[in-house]
């Protein structure tokens, strides 16, 4: 009940309380007026009738607009007036005109819808949005929708828009390209409530869940994904590996290949080996704690003694 209205109930009842109080008053005095109650008792009364009267008038005709809201008037001559009235304290002519208040600022709705996508998996999405009323169209929403106007229109574009977005895209496609989803979403939805003189202030999609089929389908593609992936990893590492073997083999033959073609150019290189190779087991034996007796020959250590190289057999 709005400030005005408590106002005239106060007012009411004080001139109520006074007119028994007055009639009590008379009543309890009538024996003393033998012929008859004073005239300006009459004339008092009357005033304090006509004060009340006024002063229940005068709040009548008043009415206050909170902040964030505004006011139209419609009249029982004329029906709904195109003025619209700002924050504050505004007249009314009692009984003949009705101030109906709106409130302007952005509100939350949240609407959930299960829709389909192009290749027929059902999705359920959860859409936000924030709108209030256009202010200068108040008086043709009101007599188009009334005071719940958001909850006339905005389920049913808002359905209607999802399914009609949603239809293009594939399930997949919702998630990769959610950011085109939305930006599409929220154009039409823009449009859409402005035919309805209603301002969209943002438009989200907050949840989007498909069916338990389609998340089991999608965990398992992702699993044989991995599957061929690692598959494809083990069949290139075997391939370096047999490439890595190639080179290998090759290097070791063309090392072969120059090791012969030394030994027949050059018979020194054998003897040069045969050192190099006697020095090594020479560092060996050095460094072991064991103590053994072996023959030089076996171990290549007769390094004095002159090779088949240098003296070969007839």
């Amino acid at each position: 009940m709005s400030n005005p209205e408590q106002q005239m109930k106060e007012m009411q009842e004080k001139l109520l309380r006074f007119l028994r109080n007055s009639a009590g008053r008379s009543k309890r005095g009538g024996g003393q007026f033998r012929g008859g109650p004073p005239k300006g008792s009459f004339k008092m009364g009357a005033a304090i009738v006509a004060l009340g009267a006024l002063g229940l008038g005068f709040s009548a005709s008043l009415y206050n607009v909170d902040g964030g809201h505004r006011a139209i008037k419609y009249s029982r001559v004329s029906g709904v007036k195109p003025d619209i009235y700002g924050e504050g304290t505004h007249i009314r002519i009692p009984w003949l005109e009705t101030p109906i208040i709106y409130d302007i600022r952005a509100k939350p709705t949240s609407i959930q819808s299960l829709t389909g996508t192009k290749d027929l998996q059902m999705v359920n999405i959860v859409c936000r949005v924030l709108s209030r009323p256009n202010q200068a169209s108040l008086p043709e929403i009101y007599r188009t929708l009334g005071t719940n106007y958001d909850e006339r229109v905005l389920p049913s574009i808002i359905n209607e828009v999802l399914k009609s977005v949603v239809a293009q895209f594939n399930a997949s496609q919702l998630i990769t390209q959610r950011d085109k989803v939305s930006r599409m979403i929220r154009d039409h939805l823009t449009k859409r409530a402005l035919y309805f003189n209603l301002v969209l202030d943002d438009v989200s999609l907050t949840h989007i869940t498909f069916s338990p089929e389609f998340a089991s389908a999608v965990e398992a593609k992702q699993i044989a994904q991995q599957d061929a992936q690692r598959a494809a990893f083990i069949v290139e590492r075997a391939k370096q590996e047999k490439q890595s073997t190639i080179v290998r083999a090759k290097g070791e033959a063309r090392s072969a290949e120059l090791i012969g073609e030394a030994i027949k150019s050059q018979p020194g290189f054998l003897e040069l080996r045969r050192i190099e190779t006697a020095r090594d087991i020479a560092h060996i034996l050095q460094k072991s704690g064991n103590r053994m007796v072996l023959d030089s020959s076996s171990l290549l250590l007769n390094v004095t003694e002159p090779s088949s190289v240098e003296n070969p057999k007839k």
